[in-house]
């Protein structure tokens, strides 16, 4: 069903934070590094960033390991470091969801960089970029 197409593979078990989980994602780029900034993700997932042209799957072994280590705790994290730049416009909102996060509610880290790959693939605003999500 899927025709034969390129396989990349991310192991949830190298890593333990967003630092890591970049570093990991890059090593699946051909002359491309993404330091993790989520905005830039789609931009990779559309190609033109190391990635094959027609599509292709991203397995992502030890999707729970990666679950656990990209949960509340890593988003509160990365929040607090993005909070700095955050317009005064929007710090209300960014304040709330960081006080969530640190509670231990709302979208983890893992389930925003989820919900990014699967645009890029089927039912997905993006889906002509064809990025197949496996959670393994």
């Amino acid at each position: 069903m899927t025709r034969d197409l390129p396989v990349l593979v991310v192991d949830g078990t190298r890593f333990d934070d967003l630092d890591g989980f970049a570093r990991e994602f890059s090593r699946l780029l051909s002359g491309y590094t993404w330091r993790g900034n989520l905005d830039a993700l789609h931009d990779v997932l559309r190609g033109g960033f190391g990635t094959p042209p027609d599509g292709w799957v991203l397995r992502w072994a030890g999707s729970e390991t990666s679950r656990v280590a990209l949960g509340h705790p890593e988003t509160a994290r990365r929040l607090e470091r993005l909070l700095p730049g955050v317009d005064p416009s929007n710090r209300a909102a960014f304040a709330a969801r960081l006080d969530a996060a640190r509670r231990g509610e709302g979208p983890t880290l893992f389930d925003e960089i989820v919900a990014i790959i699967r645009e890029h693939g089927p039912g997905g605003r993006e889906a002509a970029d064809g990025v197949l999500l496996e959670l393994v």
